[in-house]
């Protein structure tokens, strides 16, 4: 019998009404889907709230507690990307087996790619050079977290952009959509990591945005269509459209959240307001184009 939140592969017309509701509902939240997204929403309201009670009043710190927050900052970066794997995983497993795991390969090998020839010759990003606070790094240049770190928002982005935009027909739209939304996700992730201390990268070019150049989203943008177009030729297709849109929405948000709420709380302000805005055009962008979850009568009959 199929799972009630994954569609069959050629449903009849009287059952495509309940596999579009499906897809929209909540329903994943009171499984190992659910237990993820909590364990990742938990995680981020906690460092969240650590960073705005401490963080910025390191005074309030108490002398027991001075040891852990002298790594603290290592550790929650590093962790974050680990519990939104975690998290991740939990979600697709159950859902796709393993069918996964190709695409996940090729992200981080790809990105990995990208992020080794960007911190040594500048391209597609801009000059820019990892700091020790996210750990181990591939031939001194790349952490080992950063690749998993593409990954996890490159697979929301794509899935949302696949309700958008699906079929071949709207490949295209697809891939720079999706591109578009993982942008996103660096506008307020560059000033909350790397303007005010502690710096995890920091920019040799620098730029108008908090010190980025605008270079870097160009290479964000040319990097994310080629994480796409990689999923789409790994199989994505055959799986990734059996995911609930909600739970894409739910994931991208509260990674998202993670660094726009640093840059609130930072009061960099412009982060902020870019990332609301740009969040808002997207969002009404999939508003637009996604097929109506109302199938019309003459379907559903």
């Amino acid at each position: 019998m199929p799972s009630p939140l994954i569609p069959d592969a050629n449903p009849s017309r009287g059952a495509v009404a309940a596999n579009l509701d499906a897809l929209s509902g909540w329903g994943w939240l009171r499984g190992p889907a659910g237990w993820g997204f909590w364990l990742l929403a938990g995680f981020t309201v906690v460092a969240l709230a650590g960073y705005g009670i401490f963080g910025m009043h390191p005074h309030r710190i108490p002398p027991s507690m001075i040891g852990f927050w002298q790594v603290s900052y290592s550790f929650f970066g590093r962790f974050h990307i680990v519990v939104g794997g975690v998290a991740l995983a939990l979600a697709l497993f159950p859902w796709t087996g393993i069918r996964w795991l190709p695409s996940l390969v090729g992200v981080y090998l790809l990105s990995l790619g990208a992020e080794y020839v960007g911190t040594g010759y500048g391209i597609p990003f801009g000059y820019y050079e990892y700091t020790s606070l996210l750990g181990a790094r591939f031939g001194g240049r790349v952490p080992y977290v950063i690749p998993l770190s593409w990954f996890l928002m490159a697979l929301p982005a794509w899935i949302l952009a696949n309700g958008a935009f699906r079929g071949e027909a709207r490949a295209g739209a697809r891939i720079v959509f999706a591109a578009f939304l993982l942008t996103i996700w660096d506008l307020p992730l560059d000033p909350a990591m790397a303007f005010q201390a502690p710096l995890y990268w920091t920019w040799q070019t620098t730029g108008p945005y908090y010190g980025m150049p605008l270079i870097n989203l160009a290479g964000w943008m040319l990097t994310g269509a080629v994480l796409m177009v990689a999923m789409e030729v790994l199989g994505i297709r055959q799986w990734g459209e059996k995911i609930p849109q909600t739970w894409a929405f739910a994931y991208y948000g509260i990674t998202l959240l993670m660094p726009l709420g640093l840059v609130f709380l930072e009061g960099l302000w412009l982060a902020v307001f870019v990332t609301l805005a740009t969040s808002a055009l997207a969002y009404g962008v999939y508003r637009k184009f996604a097929p109506g979850a109302q199938v019309p009568p003459t379907e559903a009959a």
